[in-house]
């Protein structure tokens, strides 16, 4: 007795669903940690020792560099600048292999 019906082209334009607007998404935001934090909570939880329980991150994280010495300075760069440096280092490069090719 309920059979689905697919509805007619016609009744579907007759409903105005221009003014219909569907809720918007919920997102849950997490405070982001900074590079601080994470060094911080690296050395402190043993929890960060291991990956997967199975890997050991003892080694890594003994050497990982500290943010400080990961910083640097924005240089900006000249095209033609940076154009004629790479040119002169190919050329130098160049005449040294055809000196040895020569000899």
């Amino acid at each position: 007795a309920d059979i689905p019906v697919i509805p007619d082209l016609e009744d579907v334009q007759e409903e105005d669903l221009a003014m219909q607007v569907a809720a918007p998404p919920s997102v849950q935001v997490n405070r982001v940690l900074t590079y601080h934090d994470l060094d911080k909570d690296l050395m402190k939880y043993a929890a960060f020792q291991t990956l997967d329980g199975e890997i050991d991150l003892k080694l890594l994280t003994k050497v990982l560099a500290p943010e400080h010495e990961l910083r640097e300075d924005d240089v900006s760069w000249d095209w033609d600048h940076l154009f004629t440096e790479v040119s002169s280092e190919l050329a130098t490069e160049w005449d040294l292999g055809q000196s040895e090719r020569e000899d």
